[in-house]
């Protein structure tokens, strides 16, 4: 004879709304608040709510943070030696200056992501 286990009940797996993620990662990463704390709150795996907020920085910055700074000169109290780089000026308002120590993987990766062809 076989036997047949049959569990009832709701399903454990739950499925989040983007609204709630965004709300318990407001609460979770709030001056003064602990994500363990707010997974408590929420019943949710702390793992969880970091891999979220992983999502959705990735969905909001795209590949990488770049910040432009405006050129000016830098104040150096010994001479530097001169540094050989690859120095790219994208339609005179970008410029990218990539070390020649740089992985060429890594400087593919930087082209790519402003844009360049």
């Amino acid at each position: 004879m076989s036997h047949v286990t049959l569990l009832t009940g709701p399903e454990r797996r739950r499925r989040w709304s983007e609204e709630d993620q965004c709300r318990i990662l407001a609460a979770a990463f709030a001056p003064e608040a602990t994500v363990a704390a707010v997974a408590r709150q929420y019943d949710v795996a702390t793992s969880l709510i970091y891999k979220w907020r992983r999502t959705m920085r990735a969905r909001e910055t795209g590949f990488a943070e770049v910040v432009v700074a405006p050129d000016e000169p830098v104040a150096v109290s010994r001479p530097a030696a001169p540094q050989a780089v690859i120095e790219l000026e994208i339609a005179g308002k970008v410029r990218l200056r990539i070390p020649l120590t740089t992985p060429p993987t890594l400087a593919a990766a930087m082209v790519k992501a402003l844009g360049v062809s």
